[in-house]
């Protein structure tokens, strides 16, 4: 079996309010399911376009800047949500809203395809178009740069890739964190908890003198990241619901930790891409980036 792989880099899009509160309790970056939902997306329209067979098998994403919608006056305790303007009532009053958390972005996402299709210039030709109707996050797309296609079968076109994305960080999982946490006797929120504190201790020197040190649990940019949903109830029908043809359920997020480094640390592929898992006996939908085992 061939250890090929056929990736598309779509670099620099440039992303306004995209919706950065990723789950019930965490804002900042994007959930991970916005991320492989618009690149889904994204496949069913090339599809349908002509490109039956094409097959977006997992995704990467490389952030190379993040401008969070908050502000932090001089004497505030606490950042507050930038909101979007609306407009007035019909009497010159301030509607009701649900203020939301909003951020800009500057991402390049790598795609893993499958049956890539042998009219490379026409599908390159016919990308930017529906890439443009996206929405990401639900921000919309401002631009983007000019679309790239790697083949990846040995170090070098590896490192080739890798120095396209310089400067950005990827966000990968660190669910082993958490498991081995609470492998220990701490529940999830607490585990989660645990290696999102920053410690801060002060020391005395010989001297006298107070000197202060702050300390994570563990090196590394970690975060709180939204990787899917947990099915809360059974399988059915529900009234008015969008699709149909497919059962509903509800839902609630699941978090875990994640850590953004940056791309030359990255040895092997699937270590920074994404792909759907579905763990039906447990009622998981996830976004994984961990290799699957069959």
């Amino acid at each position: 079996m061939s250890n090929l792989k056929t990736i598309l880099l779509i670099p620099h899009l440039k992303i306004q309010n995209a919706n950065a509160l990723s789950s019930p309790y965490t804002i900042g970056f994007p959930a991970m399911t916005a991320w492989l939902g618009a690149v889904h997306a994204l496949q069913r329209k090339l599809n349908q376009a002509g490109f039956e067979q094409l097959k977006f098998k997992s995704v990467g994403v490389a952030c190379h800047d993040l401008n969070l919608q908050t502000h932090k006056g001089r004497s505030d305790y606490v950042h507050s949500i930038i909101s979007t303007g609306n407009p007035l009532d019909k009497d010159g009053s301030r509607p009701a809203f649900i203020e939301e958390a909003r951020c800009h972005l500057d991402v390049s996402l790598i795609v893993e395809c499958e049956n890539f299709p042998c009219d490379e210039t026409g599908f390159l030709h016919a990308l930017p178009t529906h890439v443009h109707q996206l929405k990401l996050a639900s921000g919309d797309i401002l631009d983007f740069s000019e679309v790239d296609i790697f083949k990846i079968d040995n170090e070098a076109s590896r490192r080739t890739l890798m120095r396209k994305l310089m400067p950005s960080y990827v966000i990968i999982e660190r669910r082993e964190l958490m498991i081995e946490a609470m492998k220990n006797g701490q529940n999830a929120i607490d585990a989660l908890l645990d290696y999102l504190t920053v410690k801060h201790r002060s020391i005395q020197t010989e001297s006298g003198e107070c000197e202060w040190t702050q300390k994570r649990k563990t090196s590394g940019w970690i975060v709180p990241i939204a990787t899917g949903f947990q099915g809360i109830s059974a399988l059915g029908k529900a009234e008015n619901q969008r699709d149909l043809t497919m059962p509903h359920r509800f839902a609630e997020s699941v978090v875990t930790l994640g850590e953004f480094v940056m791309p030359h640390r990255i040895k092997t592929l699937d270590r920074m891409l994404w792909r759907y898992h579905v763990d039906l006996e447990n009622d998981l939908y996830l976004c994984k980036n961990l290799p699957i085992s069959k």
